[in-house]
């Protein structure tokens, strides 16, 4: 049986605010871990009205508080904005806060607009050309501790599990090279998808970490009792994308009862290009579609974005891919 997991962006929606946001991971992480799946995720992002999870750690305790038994990690910590150290500190103490259950997913994008990038005090022309080297580093300070080296303390020897996350041929011969589990971005960039699982797999070298080849592939996904209300609810992240095809990004909108309208013929070819592996339906339009992305992507694990405004439409959708994942 594929596992089923979740990223969550913490979205701040129209008519709420960052602390609703919060709110609503807890319950998201809860609802996640009763409805039996595997991870909760949170990403970085910076500098964005609609997206609460920038200080990355900080909401993923929250959710390692909120819940028992779910792994519970990044999707991803953009490694270039951060000295390795301190990652390693952070999520040293997560794992010491939440035992055994700690994933730290690993980006090289910086999650945010230059000038914000800037603002984080990293030096941006060695970050994305180092991303190799710091991953490297980074294994050894939540490694084993040696004579003579850095502590990271907590992190010392906590081992925490790496991925490497990606929408590139390059990241897939990173991962491959580093022998580290591999995240897809396809919710978001599908172009690269298929070529870059096949470098993955076929170039995969065995590290202490990982002895195989692990593929986690990412959609969007809404499931509701009917097509209608699915198509309904999705039309939140259709206008944000489009939002940001004209750079106006806010808080995730309201859904609408239609797009006409909004976007332009060429907007929703792009748009509707962008998403295009998104499972969106009653339950059985979505299982029907789900299972064509599994045989398609042949992954071990999809982890599902939700990009629902209301927290209860998004609460039941949760509940829905539980079920439908039994089902499969």
């Amino acid at each position: 049986m594929t596992a089923f997991s979740i990223l969550d962006l913490c979205p701040i929606v129209e008519g709420g605010t960052a602390s609703d946001a919060l709110a609503s991971t807890r319950k998201m992480a809860k609802q996640a871990e009763d409805a039996g799946f595997t991870r909760f995720w949170l990403a970085e992002h910076h500098g964005m009205k609609g997206i609460a999870s920038a200080a990355t750690a900080l909401v993923i305790a929250e959710a390692g508080n909120a819940t028992s038994t779910i792994r519970i990690g990044s999707g991803g910590i953009m490694l270039p904005n951060h000295s390795p150290l301190v990652i390693a500190e952070q999520f040293g103490t997560l794992d010491a806060l939440f035992p055994g259950r700690v994933d730290l997913g690993l980006g090289r994008a910086p999650g945010t607009d230059m000038s914000t990038a800037r603002a984080l005090r990293r030096n941006l022309e060695a970050g994305a050309n180092s991303f190799p080297n710091d991953i490297v580093e980074l294994q050894h300070y939540l490694g084993e501790p040696q004579d003579g080296m850095l502590l990271a303390v907590p992190g010392a020897g906590s081992h925490v599990p790496l991925w490497i996350l990606g929408s590139s041929i390059y990241s897939a011969h990173l991962a491959a090279a580093l022998g580290l589990p591999y995240a897809f971005a396809s919710h978001f960039a599908p172009d690269m998808l298929l070529e870059a699982l096949d470098i993955y797999r076929a170039k995969f070298t065995p590290s202490a970490q990982q002895d195989t080849p692990y593929v986690m592939a990412a959609t969007m996904g809404v499931m509701a009792e009917t097509d209608a209300e699915a198509d309904y609810l999705f039309t939140s992240v259709q206008q944000t994308f489009v939002n940001m095809r004209r750079n106006a990004r806010g808080k995730m909108p309201r859904p609408v009862d239609t797009m006409d309208g909004f976007w332009s013929e060429m907007e929703q070819i792009a748009v509707e290009h962008t998403l295009r592996y998104a499972v969106v339906g009653g339950p059985e339009t979505a299982k029907r579609k789900m299972q064509d992305f599994i045989d398609t992507t042949k992954a071990d694990e999809i982890m599902i974005s939700m990009p629902i405004h209301s927290i209860d439409a998004r609460l039941k959708s949760v509940e829905g891919f539980g079920k439908l994942r039994s089902s499969l």
